[in-house]
């Protein structure tokens, strides 16, 4: 049986923790900044954890 293949978009999306919690980006982050307060865009800074009902399937696209 061949290799399963990792979903390349999911790569660049998230990643996972020593512990083995994924992470992710903040959405509405990197367009458009002029228009959004300052403390929006710093309050989507940093990562978070995935969703456990998402975090299922993008660990399957992850290969893991």
């Amino acid at each position: 049986m061949p290799k399963m293949k990792t979903n390349r978009a999911a790569k660049k999306r998230f990643r996972l923790t020593g512990t083995g919690k994924l992470m992710r980006q903040r959405a509405f982050r990197y367009h458009k900044n002029e228009h959004k307060p300052t403390s929006r865009t710093r309050r989507l800074e940093g990562d978070v954890v995935v969703a456990p009902g998402d975090a299922a399937q993008a660990r399957k696209m992850l290969g893991i």
